[in-house]
């Protein structure tokens, strides 16, 4: 449970990060991502799922 608590931590941290410090280039990224088709942006949020997927087992094969 701790790991979960971490992990969304982690998350919190990154996003909130590239909202405080790069506000313009958030904005920039919405726009191009409505500009792309609907099965690019799945696609997309399929490769980043599974590339997420691949650090988190590597991180535990590594010990974390």
């Amino acid at each position: 449970m701790a790991t979960i608590f971490l992990a969304f931590g982690l998350v919190l941290i990154v996003e909130g990060l590239v909202y405080a410090l790069a506000p313009s280039l958030v904005e920039q990224m919405l726009a191009a991502l409505r500009a792309m088709p609907q099965d690019q942006r799945r696609l997309v949020g399929l490769v980043a799922l599974a590339f997420g997927v691949v650090l988190i087992w590597c991180a535990k094969m590594l010990g974390a």
